[in-house]
């Protein structure tokens, strides 16, 4: 076994050890939106720590909480990761997406994952919520570089298409009868921690992408690799604009404060979306 696989298994052992609970969909919770896992019932499941688990990277960035929420969410089995871990933490590749690789060992067959996320598109405003239809993975890694074990997945992974059509079909459902506004585009990742110069911002709307953001595309190449369904979700909080005249510095505090005001909007959409699952 490779040192990621067995720190899979210990994680998992651990798990089981605590609840026997078997999860038909993974939640991971970008900086602002771990409210959610608020509203999922532990009665049969459990809430687990990321320090409990041995071998499981440790969230260390703001507006992430570091743990695993097992329990129902509309009659439906879920396990919420409230924060996840990046590549600017100092984590490899094969770390940041040891949450989809445990969820899927627990049993989880879908992922959803969100985000908060810079806006490129200058028709947007903060406070938007876009649903992913393609992404750009412009950290300069993946999580299959590697031996691969043909068990998990192919040697080489075909991209195009990854997001599952069902889910979006679902997703665009619950935003019309939420009566949210829904956009749809293209997210961009980038290793971070900086945010992008301007130079940076106009080169990636060239290159097509609608938001820019530090996480997601990663762990939607590891779900994809092990035949998960992906669904993803990009909370905007701020415009990233290079020559908007409003244009103006980000911080994390205010992306966090923007994800919070975005929170029950994203709670319910989300919850509307499982609703909607067979």
């Amino acid at each position: 076994m490779s040192e990621i696989a067995t720190r899979i298994a210990s994680s998992l052992q651990a798990a089981r050890a605590t609840t026997d609970f078997e999860p038909e969909i993974a939640i991971i919770l970008g900086s602002g939106l771990g409210p959610l896992a608020e509203d999922i019932d532990t009665k049969m499941g459990a809430t687990i720590a990321y320090a409990d688990l041995p071998g499981f990277p440790v969230s260390t960035a703001p507006g992430h909480a570091g743990k695993a929420v097992l329990g129902t969410l509309e009659n439906k089995r879920v396990i919420a990761f409230q924060g996840r871990v990046h590549l600017y933490e100092g984590y490899n590749a094969k770390e940041v997406v040891m949450p989809v690789s445990l969820a899927h060992a627990l049993g989880a067959k879908t992922l959803f994952v969100s985000n908060a996320c810079g806006g490129l598109n200058p028709a947007w405003e903060a406070g938007d919520i876009m649903l992913q239809n393609d992404f750009i993975n412009f950290t300069g890694t993946n999580p299959l570089l590697g031996p691969n074990d043909a068990s998990l997945g192919p040697r080489f992974l075909p991209l195009m298409g990854g997001y599952d059509k069902h889910l979006a079909s679902l997703a665009r459902q619950a935003a019309r009868a939420c009566d949210l506004p829904l956009r749809e585009g293209v997210y961009l990742g980038i290793t971070g921690p900086m945010y992008a110069p301007k130079a940076e911002l106009r080169m990636y709307r060239q290159w097509g992408a609608d938001a820019i953001g530090m996480s997601t595309v990663l762990e939607v190449i590891q779900a994809l690799y092990l035949g998960m369904r992906v669904l993803g979700l990009s909370s905007v909080t701020d415009m990233a604009v290079a020559d908007r005249e409003d244009h103006s510095e980000t911080n994390e505090q205010a992306v966090i404060e923007q994800a919070q005001k975005t929170g029950p909007n994203f709670r319910k959409l989300v919850k509307s979306i499982i609703r909607r699952m067979e």
